[in-house]
């Protein structure tokens, strides 16, 4: 039984450098930022099998879940070419 948490341990630790190989030379942004997310996912794993749960909570909520969320929010948001603030033609047209 003592075996069990250092091996998988390892095995998850593994994973984490694997992804983040994977999201530091991808050329997709994508899969960029899904590896990304899987970092922080198998981190809090990490971090809940070294009995810190209210850390792995926040990791999987912060790290996996917002984060992700925001990235692809603003690749789509870049993609589509909506500016967050005012367009280029309302700033160079001067108000009355």
């Amino acid at each position: 039984m003592t075996l069990i948490l250092p091996v998988l341990t390892s095995v998850l630790c593994l994973a984490i450098l694997v992804a983040a190989v994977v999201c530091v030379r991808s050329s997709s942004t994508p899969i960029a930022i899904l590896s990304a997310g899987l970092v922080s996912l198998l981190a809090s794993v990490v971090f809940l099998l070294l009995a810190a749960p209210d850390v792995a909570m926040t990791e999987a909520a912060i790290g996996s879940g917002l984060t992700t969320f925001l990235f692809f929010f603003f690749l789509i948001r870049m993609r589509r070419g909506d500016p967050l603030g005012p367009s280029a033609r309302e700033r160079e047209t001067p108000h009355d």
